[in-house]
């Protein structure tokens, strides 16, 4: 039975997708069987997979014109996708009619779950029916953030954002880990805002660090994963090791 992540933060531009993307294909080069849903609009984690955001059906087929998951799910060598396209941003308006609304996700992903170790699900960057629907969904929840000070202040939202869909939505919703991204050991605000989170979320927060890469921001125009486009960077080096770290935190 698939453990479900939801891989979140309401602030955009903090590396969620290049985790999500890297996480799974880490994870499958570990020989573990992952699922990545693609919930965001923007379809970067298809093509950061390289399925096509025109490929149908997807995640917005499988949301509002009832087609199964099994049907949406695209075969990689490097984990299975089901896409998103442009459509999905409708999504949202249009479950808003729909009985049991934040549950049509969990819903769909029922019939899959047997088949697979790891579920991630790439939310929008806003607490937005797309993003409850994954929350409602998870058993956890990934917070991908960068070092900086607003930073700081969007994780406070985001938990506030999940204690409340914990209280009313998803009695068992948890905190997977954070994970600290677009790591600078140069700079004197990435050790203070690292120290904070680790001072006040020691426990959740994840040893490895994701540092500044090159090579994983060129990766998605090839349409591959950074570990598989580059083993040798660190930017790689790191998702592997944020893989086996997850693994051991996940199953203990």
């Amino acid at each position: 039975m698939a453990k479900l992540i939801a891989v979140a933060n309401q602030k955009g531009g903090v590396g969620k997708t290049t985790t999500c993307v890297n996480l799974c294909a880490a994870l499958s080069l570990m020989d573990k069987n992952v699922l990545l849903v693609d919930c965001d609009p923007q379809g970067n984690a298809s093509s950061g997979m390289g399925v096509s955001k025109s490929q149908r059906p997807n995640t917005y087929d499988m949301l509002i014109n009832g087609a199964k998951a099994a049907e949406c799910i695209v075969h990689t060598d490097y984990g299975d996708v089901i896409p998103a396209s442009k459509e999905l941003a409708a999504a949202s308006v249009e479950l808003i009619e729909t009985e049991e609304r934040e549950y049509v996700l969990k819903k769909a992903l029922e019939a899959v779950k047997e088949n697979y170790d790891y579920i991630l699900m790439d939310c929008p960057p806003s607490l937005e029916l797309l993003t409850v629907n994954s929350l409602v969904a998870a058993d956890t929840v990934l917070i991908p953030m960068q070092c900086e000070y607003y930073a700081l202040e969007g994780i406070a939202d985001l938990m506030t954002s999940i204690k409340m869909c914990s209280k009313r939505l998803n009695r068992k919703l948890g905190i997977e880990g954070i994970v600290l991204t677009m790591y600078d050991s140069r700079a004197n605000l990435t050790i203070q805002v690292a120290n904070e989170l680790r001072r006040y979320l020691s426990d959740k927060v994840y040893e490895t660090v994701i540092p500044r890469s090159v090579r994983l921001s060129e990766a998605p125009s090839h349409g591959l994963p950074g570990v598989v486009y580059d083993r040798i960077n660190r930017g790689s080096k790191a998702y592997m090791a944020l893989a086996v770290e997850f693994i051991a935190r996940s199953e203990k």
